[in-house]
């Protein structure tokens, strides 16, 4: 197991306290996430696939990247990581992020390379997507706008704002209520679901510049 301590943004005072988990799980550019995380919190930001210390986090951050079952077998690769992860978000409700393909393992499943069970935190599948728009290239890579379709305080002020994606799969949440933003190729693609204390979003924050980062402040300021 690897617990890495990223470095804060400012030198630690004695009063500074709460620890951010990065998820390392073999998947995802851990290290981006995490050094982005640090730009915004002068918390303790630790990536660790030590399930004890996934326990002790104030706030939960899975990344992901590649296919739906590889990260879901990953995840449950390490043991006891998905009963620590699933008793932090479900049971202690801590503040939980998915981004990307972490994002994608909070529905029921996926149909990626088959079909593979997810999480099962929000109702819903993955789907291939498929743009409308032929010259519209699949996997969707660049900068989107974002449109925000119910109020999050994690979102505010980010409407319109442009996000970087990469990816080829997205979500269909099974109901409306846990559609919090969209975004466009070729149709309308799912960018952002969230309930209760879980938020997720199909886009990379840490690839996002400026936007990227006032979404990672306040998601940490965020207290359901």
């Amino acid at each position: 197991m690897r617990d890495d301590l990223c470095p804060p943004r400012s030198i630690w005072g004695p009063d500074l306290e709460g620890i951010v988990a990065v998820i390392d799980y073999g998947s995802g550019n851990l290290r981006s996430v995490a050094n982005a995380v640090a730009r915004v919190t002068e918390r303790q930001v630790l990536v660790t696939s030590d399930p004890a210390m996934l326990g002790k986090a104030d706030h939960v951050i899975l990344p992901g990247v590649g296919a739906f079952g590889d990260c879901m077998a990953g995840l449950g690769a390490v043991d006891g990581l998905k009963e620590a992860l699933c008793d932090v978000v479900l049971d202690k409700k801590r503040p939980f992020l998915g981004i990307c393909v972490g994002m994608q393992l909070m529905v029921d499943e996926g149909h990626e390379h088959g079909r593979h069970e997810g999480l099962g935190w929000v109702p819903g599948h993955t789907y291939l997507l498929a743009p409308e728009d032929q010259n519209l290239r699949v996997p969707h890579m660049g900068w989107n706008r974002l449109t925000i379709l119910q109020d999050h305080p994690v979102m505010v002020g980010l409407d319109d704002e442009d996000f970087y994606f990469v990816h080829s799969y997205a979500v269909k949440p099974d109901q409306q209520h846990h559609l919090i933003g969209s975004t466009e190729h070729g149709g309308l693609v799912t960018a952002i679901i969230g309930r209760d204390n879980m938020l997720g979003v199909q886009f990379h924050p840490e690839k996002s510049q400026q936007a990227g980062l006032n979404f990672l402040s306040q998601f940490l300021r965020w207290q359901p």
